[in-house]
């Protein structure tokens, strides 16, 4: 009998064509699948957690790929509050800069968890703004090990990222929604349709 391997999933490269584009004001908006690691965009945010110090899922990728120095910098910030957000440098990273944006642990939905989770993404963007980056990818926040439901988080998301960017456009130019797996990219999708953005 022989033996069967089964392939690894492994996203596409990140010059992979976006699944879908849509325009929010100045603003285009991508939904790729992807390693948000392998982006060229001007800041990837990661699905920290409040230490700021690495863990697993994106936060752990995004901390192999940028080096020792993201560590020794994120050290130095003193941890994050729950829907907040804080900016690094990329270093190792084709993005100049990280922002890590702390996701709420899912608890049912009644524990403020939607408000927080769309205050990741603002601050988020607030960031970028005020750092003059025009280019900026978001992964699912809080989708892991955090359990938030990932339909609604894609919403959430997607209305958070476009109801700032027609309240404040602060020069950005791209937003990508970089998905791990093509579910999650389904999500997002839905989301946009939604929105009528698709």
């Amino acid at each position: 009998m022989g033996v069967i391997r089964l392939a690894a999933m492994v996203p596409p490269p990140s010059n992979a064509t976006p699944l879908l584009t849509a325009e929010a004001g100045a603003a285009r908006l991508e939904i790729r699948v992807a390693d948000i690691t392998t982006l060229d965009v001007d800041a990837i945010v990661n699905a920290a957690n409040r230490s700021l110090l690495g863990g697993g899922g994106v936060d752990g990728a995004i901390h192999r790929a940028a080096g020792p120095e993201l560590l020794a910098e994120c050290r130095r910030l003193g941890g994050c509050e729950t829907g907040s957000a804080k900016i690094t440098r990329g270093y190792q990273l084709l993005a100049k800069h990280v922002i890590h944006a702390v996701g709420p642990v899912w608890s049912g939905g009644d524990a403020g968890e939607d408000d927080q989770l769309a205050s990741c993404y603002r601050t988020a963007l607030q960031l970028a703004a005020e750092h003059g980056l025009p280019s900026i990818a978001f992964p699912a926040i809080s989708t892991g090990i955090y359990r938030f439901p990932p339909g609604r988080a894609a919403r959430i998301a997607v209305g958070a990222v476009v109801s700032e960017l027609a309240a404040s456009p602060r020069r950005i130019e791209r937003v990508v929604f970089c998905c791990f797996a093509p579910a999650a990219a389904d999500h997002h999708i839905e989301a946009f349709a939604g929105l009528g953005l698709a």
